[in-house]
């Protein structure tokens, strides 16, 4: 009996002794790191190139888009008033050139021998202006901005003289075929021109470009939105990674390519991911000296990782944590 109590002590000392003994090396392991970071997802923004103010917006937060879906749309009536100038100016030169194929009348000719004759009185005009002003700018009468505008307006003259005349000898002598050449050409210079303009007029209604999910809206009916700056923002969840913030005594756990499984708390669950991309962040942070006395701080880098499999419910900002030791 004596020797079934003194073998019990034994066993419990010795147990005891065993479980302090390994309680005290787990305390002298290393302990396990923790590292959290975030899913983020591609994001895009629906903006335009023609400001204006926001016509109507027909999405809101949270709904999901399909390529070619309506996003907004804006009114700008100084792109309507270009497209009619455009419209216009197109119209004018298919006229031009019409009358270089067809040859002038005798009421155009009539009619270009009084715009020469308008256009010379004008440059006479202007000689004579500028000949004062030049006489009153050399008195230091006028300043030189002043003689310089005249001079403009004075060669301006000249050119529309010029110019007139042109036409008037055109009228005359009918059109060459350099000069049907030049009107066709013309032509298509404002048929170019109106194409451009109708692109800004198209411009004026954003249509989703992508499936994807629409994360803010940034701008609402009736508000001015300025060339370029987004409108509406999209997130693509079919595109999403994990992105930690890792310092570099860390990051031999995570080469390029390997695999590894990041806890999502928010779903209660592990899932597999895979090293996509690494980077040093542009500044350094300051975490400890790697020997003492040194003056060496760690860097931290940029790790993604992006998920093997599409995750149910997973979405963007919801943590992801590792541990390394």
């Amino acid at each position: 009996m004596r020797n079934l109590f003194f073998y019990g002590v034994i066993l419990f000392v010795v147990a005891i002794a065993s479980w302090v003994g390994l309680e005290f090396y787990k305390a002298n392991q290393p302990k396990p790191v923790v590292l959290q970071g975030e899913i983020e997802a591609q994001s895009y923004s629906v903006s335009s190139k023609v400001p204006g103010r926001i016509a109507k917006v027909y999405v809101k937060k949270g709904d999901y888009v399909k390529v070619g879906d309506a996003i907004f749309s804006i009114y700008s009536p100084e792109v309507e008033a270009k497209l009619q100038q455009a419209l216009a100016a197109k119209q004018a030169a298919q006229a031009k050139k019409e009358q270089a194929d067809n040859g002038a009348r005798k009421e155009q000719i009539k009619a270009a021998e009084e715009q020469y004759k308008k256009a010379k009185a004008a440059a006479d005009l202007m000689e004579k202006t500028y000949s004062r002003i030049k006489k009153l700018y050399e008195s230091g009468v006028v300043s030189q901005q002043k003689k310089d505008e005249v001079y403009t307006k004075y060669q301006a003259a000249i050119h529309t003289k010029n110019a007139a005349y042109e036409m008037m000898q055109m009228a005359k002598k009918g059109a060459r075929k350099e000069i049907k050449k030049a009107a066709a050409a013309q032509e298509k210079v404002y048929e170019a021109k109106v194409d451009e303009v109708e692109s800004y007029v198209k411009e004026t209604k954003q249509y989703a470009f992508v499936n994807a999910e629409v994360s803010n809206v940034l701008i609402h009916s009736g508000e001015l939105a300025p060339s370029g700056f987004p409108v509406v923002t999209l997130l693509d969840m079919k595109d999403v990674w994990a992105r930690l913030n890792v310092r570099e005594d860390f990051l031999h756990y995570f080469p390029m390519g390997k695999k590894i499984k990041l806890s999502i708390p928010a779903l209660g669950k592990s899932y597999e991911f895979q090293v996509s991309y690494i980077a040093p962040q542009g500044e350094y942070a300051v975490w400890k000296a790697t020997e003492s006395g040194k003056g060496f701080d760690m860097k931290s880098f940029e790790v993604e990782l992006r998920p093997l499999k599409e995750i149910p419910n997973l979405r963007v900002g919801m943590s992801v944590l590792v541990e390394v030791r």
